[in-house]
């Protein structure tokens, strides 16, 4: 077990992204230097896949990409109460 994840956990990791024009999900937006672009952040909210053996995590997407994190990584946290109930479909389906 790693930092306290397992196999089946869901988790919100936190993506920096940059566009013309953020989306409703979008947090801390603010403009670029020149004010043709904003930078943003966006929750995702993705379901631990696989525990590897040197500790990092496999995450799942809920269109079933995959991505390799570090538990450690300050960007993933496991999900307060309220995202876990009023936010439940947003999370990929547990891996069988």
């Amino acid at each position: 077990m790693a930092a306290g994840f397992r196999e089946g956990d869901p988790v919100v990791y936190v993506v920096t992204k940059q566009s013309e024009r953020p989306g409703p999900r979008a947090a801390h937006v603010h403009p670029a230097p020149q004010g043709e672009t904003y930078r943003y952040e966006v929750e995702k909210y993705w379901r631990v896949k696989e525990v590897l053996p040197d500790g990092k995590l496999v995450l799942m997407t809920r269109r079933g990409k995959e991505h390799t994190c570090a538990p450690g990584d300050p960007k993933l946290r496991k999900p307060s109460l309220f995202t876990r109930l009023f936010r439940a479909s947003r999370f990929p389906e547990k891996p069988s």
